[in-house]
Formats: structure tokens, C-alpha cells, sequence
């Protein structure tokens, strides 16, 4: 039965994926049940939305005086992005998550030594991603609370170590594992759609867009260093592509991958990059009326946000009531009024008007 979802229920949909913050998230969410159509065609989503509020509402208060209680399975977002670490046992995680963010991440030469989510901050230019290293996912193995803690993530690293002849199984079961949970690792490129009778046959698009969370996702090859047998360094990396290539070349999705080693650094400058422009990030900045802009505190947005999505950033209770801003924007833009509906752009400069 088609679920028929009404623009009101939408309009509050969109709000919740655009929403970075927690309780914001959880204020869309409740929306969302509240004006849901209620007939038996939404009754699973229904059924999920009470859940996912139940869920995020525990995890905002906290745990039960008295509870007996495990490790956070969420960590709230910080930085410019979330960004989850993934991979199969003894793929190199750790290590990588500690070169990239000096979080003294604990790593062994045994399986499954994280077992708890593992922030840290990656600096990139003048922002920071923050990167979660969650414990490792296997064809046998994976921790009931790692979907949860996905929850927040707006990309992945899917980190492995591609010397390893089980490492194309170890992409596949991982897919396979988080497709189980609705949670699906996207490449740059995303396959044709289905088309005809086969897409005919599929789930509701409209329950299906809301169950399924994408995670754009960069393939990252560990341990470069150790691939081939020349010390020379610009050797080594042509050999460490040339394996990559080899290996991307197999596997059944087209990932955008980079070969890497936490112990030389390198590759790892590529890893900011990556992340800014597949995420769209824009960094905005303030200024006040009279004053020189604030260059030092970007506020950061994705493509196609608004001026009143910055003035949102700037204090969310005000939103609403920013009526216009000044913008500032070499060549074109040099202090002209612009509404608030205004798309940014990457370094503007903004002026509002409340």
C-alpha cells in the first residue's frame, strides 16, 4: 500500500536530514510522527519513528541514575563533518586514526582492540572534521550499537588493508552487514537506477528514502609502504597505485579509493580534500556592521544553503526572523543586499539583517 506522504510530512523530513545537531533531530523527528498520514500503508514507518525518538531521546538525557550502563554508542557531532572509520579486523584503523587526528587510539596486532566509538579532530585549512573510529566490522562480527553510532555520520573512511586476499570479502561483508541495517555506503558515482518492471517491483520510494541512510564513502587503502619491494619512496607509491587500481578494479561497487600509509603519512593529505568536496562544504563567514569580518571562526554549510541557514548556524532561535544580509564576494558581490533565500558560496562573507 503506497504511503502517500503529505508535503507537511516532507517539508519535516528534509529538515531532519539537513539537521546536524542532536536535539534538532529530534525535534524534526517528532514532527514528523505528528503529521505522518495515519493508514496502514506508513504503519512501519510509524513503527521506526517511535523508535528512532525513543533512541535519541536517551541517548540526549543520558544514562538512569542507577543504570548499569556500556560504553556511549554516539558521539556528538563537532567540526565541519562526522566522519566514521570503518573496516574489518586489523585493517590499520587505529594507527590511521591516530596520524590523522594524535588521538593515542589504542592499537594491536590483534583483532578487535576498539571497543568503544573514538573521536578525534582531522584539521583541514581553516575547519576540522571530526573522525569516529568505531570498532571493526567481519562476516561474524559486529558490535549490536555500531548502526547507532552511524547515526550522526556524514561520510566513511572504509578503511582496509588490500595485501590481505580476504580484504575483497571483507568490502563485500561490511556492505552487506550495514545494507542489513538499512545503512548503505555510497560512492562517488552512484550505479544506473533501476528501471521497468524491476523498479515497479520495489518498496515505496517515499518509505525507502527515509530508511535508508547514505554514507558517501572513500575506499582507503592501508599500509602502502609495505606494498612492493623498492625503497624507493616514489617507487613504492607507484606500486601502491598500481595495486589499488588492481584491486578497485574487482570489487562490485566504484569507489573513489587512495592508498595510504599511517607510518610514512603518505596519502593522507588527501583525506581533508576528499572529505570538503564530496560533502559540499561551504565556509561562510561573519562581519559585523563597521567591523572587519571574523576569519578565523568559519561558519560551515553545504552546497545550495541559504543565508537563512546561516543565520540559523549564527543563533537558531532568530532564523526565522533574518530578513536579508549584506555579501561580500569577489568579483560580483561588494556589500550588495541580498534576500534570505540567497544560495552561498564557498569564502563568502555575510552581513545579516535581523
Amino acid at each position: 500500500m503506497p504511503a502517500n506522504l503529505s508535503p507537511e510530512y516532507k517539508a519535516a523530513e528534509a529538515a531532519y536530514r539537513k539537521a546536524r545537531a542532536p536535539d534538532e533531530r529530534l525535534v524534526h523527528l517528532r514532527e514528523m510522527l505528528r503529521v505522518i498520514p495515519r493508514h496502514k500503508g506508513t504503519e512501519h514507518l510509524q513503527a521506526d519513528l517511535k523508535t528512532r525518538i525513543k533512541e535519541l531521546g536517551e541517548a540526549l538525557s543520558g544514562p538512569k541514575k542507577g543504570a548499569r550502563t556500556g560504553p556511549p554508542v554516539t558521539v556528538r557531532p563537532e567540526g565541519a563533518a562526522q566522519v566514521a572509520l570503518l573496516g574489518p579486523p586489523n585493517a590499520g584503523k587505529s594507527r590511521l586514526h591516530a596520524r590523522l587526528t594524535g588521538s593515542g587510539a589504542e592499537s594491536a596486532p590483534y583483532p578487535f582492540t576498539t571497543r568503544k566509538p573514538q573521536p578525534g579532530m582531522l584539521p583541514f585549512e581553516d575547519i576540522s572534521f571530526q573522525l569516529v573510529d568505531l570498532p571493526p566490522i567481519s562476516a561474524t562480527a559486529m558490535e549490536s550499537w555500531v548502526p547507532s553510532a552511524l547515526t550522526h555520520a556524514d561520510a566513511a573512511l572504509l578503511v582496509l588493508d588490500i595485501r590481505d586476499p580476504a580484504a575483497l570479502d571483507d568490502l563485500a561483508a561490511i556492505a552487506r552487514r550495514l545494507a542489513g541495517k538499512h545503512i548503505r555506503l555510497v560512492p562517488d558515482v552512484l550505479p544506473a537506477p533501476v528501471s521497468g518492471d524491476d523498479a515497479a517491483s520495489g518498496a515505496d520510494d517515499d518509505l525507502d528514502g527515509f530508511h535508508l541512510q547514505d554514507l558517501p564513502t572513500l575506499l582507503v587503502a592501508t599500509m602502502s609502504d609495505l606494498l612492493g619491494d623498492t625503497p624507493d619512496a616514489a617507487d613504492a607509491a607507484s606500486a601502491a597505485d598500481a595495486e589499488l587500481q588492481a584491486f578497485t578494479e574487482l570489487t562490485a561497487t566504484p569507489f573513489c579509493a587512495i592508498a595510504t600509509s599511517a607510518e610514512t603519512g603518505a596519502g593522507l593529505d588527501l583525506l581533508g580534500p576528499w572529505i570538503f568536496r564530496r560533502l559540499g562544504i561551504l565556509r561562510v563567514y561573519t562581519k559585523v556592521p563597521g567591523q572587519p569580518p571574523d576569519m578565523q571562526r568559519p561558519l560551515t554549510l553545504r552546497e545550495g544553503d541559504t543565508v537563512a541557514d546561516a543565520a540559523g548556524l549564527v543563533h537558531r532561535g532568530l532564523a526565522g526572523d533574518v530578513k536579508s544580509a549584506r555579501l561580500f564576494r569577489e568579483p560580483l558581490f561588494r556589500g550588495q543586499h541580498v534576500p534570505r533565500d540567497h544560495a552561498l558560496s564557498d569564502g563568502d562573507i555575510i552581513e545579516l539583517h535581523w
